[in-house]
């Protein structure tokens, strides 16, 4: 079966958890057997040197880059206010993107094209006009659900109204195109009852994140109580809004209460793009790294992952990356979202200050609570994320979405 995927970044580099959750998507069709195509949108926010991307990934895929640039456009969100258009939606529509996958499907057959963005589905119809492939899409998140959890947490008036805007234009946006897909393809259960309350009819079935698990035979030492090695650590891209703001809040309202219980404790940051005011931040006990070179290196050289994000969708690849590779997690409920997990068996669910400081407090003094933490994650990923179960599923949700429109 051959498969063509459209993303809106580049699957490699891996270093943000779009990118990983389609580079596993790319290995588990690859190791099933698929022939691929992926036509990827390089941005300015997510740069990427085709020569740098390996040979054999670029073999194996066809991988082909379009330049794009989505780079805060002014007239296009102006038009937005008074069109009702999508402002998010409108910076992606571009002649060059649209040229390329004319290009493609004017010289290739397809089975499947997948959509791993909401948006790149404005090209559907040309597409209809040049393949008679089934188009599913596959839904990372739910977009507009992120925008309206990001205007119901603002207290800022103007910004509230304009985020609402958003999620709104954004969310009848979704709404019009879901019934010109033949399937959607979901991360989490949640999503995909989501996409049924929205009013999808055709194919919808969730295909979990693939996980490698590096880890699988020995639980790591317990942290040791207010030692040198002992840091709290948060790591994720910090252009995203939503990771912004919750590290805002976790470091004014959280930290200060943290740091005086446990002065000796570090917590360590790390992400693609910090923002300025991030870089500038001095506060005892905080260090500040930016991005790092490898996120499974950064995450084993710490303790205990934090994730105190409170919008959102879809999952927190990272979370599963940490349950993964053996580092207890304490995260709000709106983190951990779309996570099978269950608060004190295999993640410390928290979402005020106080609740932050009391989970830090178990992990820092009850290494038995640790390391059940530990393992029960780890069950997690080894029951649902493995690779070659995922692969399966996405092989007979294909299958099913071929016989059923034969």
């Amino acid at each position: 079966m051959k498969v063509l995927m459209l993303c809106n970044k580049s699957p490699w580099p891996t270093k943000e958890g779009g990118p990983i959750a389609m580079n596993a998507m790319v290995r588990g069709l690859l190791q099933a057997g698929y022939s691929l195509k992926i036509l990827a949108l390089n941005t300015n926010k997510y740069p990427v040197q085709s020569s740098s991307v390996p040979v054999e990934f670029r073999d194996k895929t066809n991988l082909s880059l379009v330049d794009t640039n989505l780079s805060f456009q002014p007239f296009t969100a102006l038009k937005s206010l008074f069109t009702g258009q999508s402002y998010h939606v409108q910076r992606f529509i571009t002649p060059q993107i649209e040229a390329a996958i004319v290009k493609i499907l004017s010289n290739e057959t397809f089975d499947i094209i997948q959509f791993e963005s909401i948006f790149l589905t404005p090209y559907i119809s040309v597409i209809r006009k040049y393949s008679k492939a089934k188009l599913v899409l596959r839904s990372h998140n739910i977009e507009h659900h992120i925008w309206q959890r990001l205007a119901n947490y603002t207290t800022n008036p103007f910004r509230k109204i304009v985020l609402r805007h958003l999620a709104s234009t954004l969310e009848n946006y979704e709404c019009s195109i879901l019934n010109q897909l033949d399937g959607i393809m979901t991360i989490t259960t949640k999503d995909e009852t989501r996409f049924k309350t929205l009013g999808f009819k055709n194919l919808l079935s969730t295909i979990p994140l693939s996980i490698e698990v590096f880890n699988n035979t020995t639980v790591v030492s317990p942290v040791e109580p207010i030692s040198k090695q002992t840091s709290l650590f948060h790591i994720g891209s910090m252009n995203w809004i939503p990771n912004q703001g919750g590290i805002r809040w976790f470091l004014h309202e959280c930290w200060p209460l943290i740091h005086n219980s446990f002065p000796l404790l570090k917590l360590v940051l790390a992400g693609r793009e910090m923002p300025m005011w991030l870089k500038k931040t001095i506060m005892s006990g905080v260090d500040i790294q930016g991005e790092v070179e490898s996120s499974t290196d950064f995450i084993l050289e710490n303790g205990i992952m934090v994730v105190p994000l409170f919008a959102g969708s879809g999952v927190r690849v990272k979370i599963l990356e940490a349950m993964a590779l053996g580092r207890p997690v304490i995260s709000t409920m709106q983190g951990a979202e779309g996570i099978e997990c269950t608060d004190g068996l295999n993640i410390l669910i928290a979402n005020t200050p106080e609740e932050f400081l009391s989970a830090i407090t178990k992990c820092l003094t009850d290494p038995n609570l640790v390391n059940t933490l530990i393992k029960n994650a780890l069950q997690i990923i080894q029951t649902k994320h493995q690779p070659d179960q995922v692969s399966k599923l996405a092989d007979q949700f294909y299958k099913q979405l071929i016989q059923f429109s034969n």
